[in-house]
């Protein structure tokens, strides 16, 4: 009896070795957060999910170090952001929270080499308090430890704070702010040379903005952000108009030339940003889809005029021209209703693969990513800029958890931030969920250039 128990103690410890060993060696698999089930999608597939330990998430930055990839995030109502670990997009890790000063909205982020940008803004419901002093400005961040940024400036505005800012590397950051004594957001260039010391550079604001200057016919919303830089150049996104900038003397920018598009074209923020199609003379640009039970008394989806997502011509800079628009997406057939102004939740663009200076970004080719709210992510082919077509869509699962208020409507999917890496991994954030990573397998699919 005492020889066959000794047997089988050795038998139960060389499996419990062989099992640790097994489990040791796949950790990475391991351990990954189950993609949601329900999802819907054309030529595109999950392969990698993290609920980020139940935090909603926003906007989104990347960087590649070593054999190491970080992808950095702003959330909604968490305060704060995320360093989560993407080297295996299987399994998306996250290694760090940092804590905003609350209350602020946190959602924003951008990076390029050391230096990364946060900026905060006093908005109800997004980490906004009414009966509060509201935190606002630029948080500027050293991330050469890149799972431990550390703060290194706080630039204030005086009034309401920054939405989305950009900072495509070398000595200047482009801020859309809200500053005393203007209307809506304003550019602002801040000097970043010495990130301890940030200190504006120059600034431009549409005609009727400044306060005593006559008011523009239609409302003016401002400068959404980020602007994209290129040489001497910046492209913006200026409600209600596409807006090309000669910044040569960045203390005095000169208008080049723009484009109003609303009207015809609507929503509350028309023009939401714009981006340069590389080696073809065009500008991809879009309005962000307002509506849509985003506040408790908000209007519906689909209840104003049509919203902009088209490419523009811009071969004669001063004489911007819309040549074509982006197919308006279509419900999956088995859906059980008719349009996505049914669904619930917000319906329209809101933001595409812009980040187009960092080095770990897929650059823009023939292909233009572009989230939808409620209608997941789409992918467009525009190699032919005067037909453009949709190749491709992601649209994740029915929440089954509320983390955040909006939309107020109904608890329904809210898809936000998209980016690209150089690797074809696809990253989408969303209000309901965490973070989802895709790929893309459709026609016109780019190889991966990371080394």
């Amino acid at each position: 009896m005492k020889s066959t128990t000794t047997k089988l103690h050795r038998q139960m410890l060389t499996y419990a070795v062989l099992l640790a060993g097994i489990l040791y060696a796949l950790p990475q698999r391991a351990f990954a957060d189950q993609i949601p089930s329900g999802w819907e999608a054309s030529n595109m597939r999950p392969i990698g999910y993290s609920d980020l330990d139940g935090h909603e998430a926003f906007k989104m930055a990347i960087k590649h170090v070593g054999d190491r990839w970080y992808l950095y995030m702003g959330h909604f109502v968490a305060g704060g952001w995320s360093v989560v670990d993407v080297t295996d997009p299987t399994n998306p890790k996250v290694v760090k929270f940092l804590p905003g000063p609350m209350p602020t909205s946190a959602g924003q982020i951008d990076l390029h080499g050391n230096l990364m940008i946060t900026p905060l803004q006093d908005r109800a419901g997004y980490g906004g308090d009414p009966n509060k002093k509201v935190n606002e400005g630029l948080l500027l961040w050293d991330i050469s430890d890149p799972t431990n940024p550390e703060q290194v400036a706080w630039w204030k505005t005086g009034a309401t704070g920054t939405h989305r800012d950009g900072y495509p590397g070398g000595k200047y950051a482009y801020l859309s702010a809200g500053m005393p004594g203007y209307k809506g957001q304003i550019l602002v260039i801040l000097d970043v040379s010495d990130p301890a010391h940030p200190k504006e550079a120059g600034r431009w604001w549409m005609t009727g903005q400044k306060e005593g200057e006559p008011p523009l016919p239609a409302p003016i919303y401002g400068f959404h952000g980020p602007a994209v830089i290129d040489g001497d150049t910046a492209y913006l996104g200026y409600s209600p108009a596409v807006v090309i900038l000669d910044i040569s003397d960045v203390s005095k920018p000169k208008l080049i030339g723009q484009l109003t598009v609303s009207p015809p074209f609507g929503t509350n923020i028309p023009v939401h940003d714009v981006m340069p199609i590389p080696g073809r003379n065009l500008l991809f640009a879009h309005a962000e889809g307002t509506g849509g039970g985003d506040s408790p008394t908000g209007a519906a989806a689909c209840t104003g005029a049509l919203f902009l997502s088209g490419l523009i011509d811009i071969k004669d800079p001063t004489k911007p021209k819309l040549v074509s628009t982006l197919p308006i997406p279509v419900p999956p057939a088995d859906a059980p209703y008719t349009d996505f102004c049914d669904k619930g939740g917000r319906f329209g663009p809101h933001n595409t693969n812009i980040l187009q200076h960092n080095p770990d970004v897929e650059k823009q080719g023939d292909l233009i990513y572009l989230t939808y709210f409620n209608a997941g992510l789409r992918i467009y082919d525009i190699k032919d800029a005067r037909l453009p077509k949709e190749v491709g869509w992601f649209i994740p699962p029915t929440p089954t958890v509320r983390r955040m208020p909006a939309p107020y409507d109904k608890l329904v999917s809210q898809t936000e931030d998209v980016l690209v890496d150089t690797r074809g991994n696809i990253y989408i954030t969303n209000k309901q969920w965490g973070l989802f990573i895709l790929k893309y397998t459709g026609p016109g699919e780019p190889a991966p250039t990371a080394k």
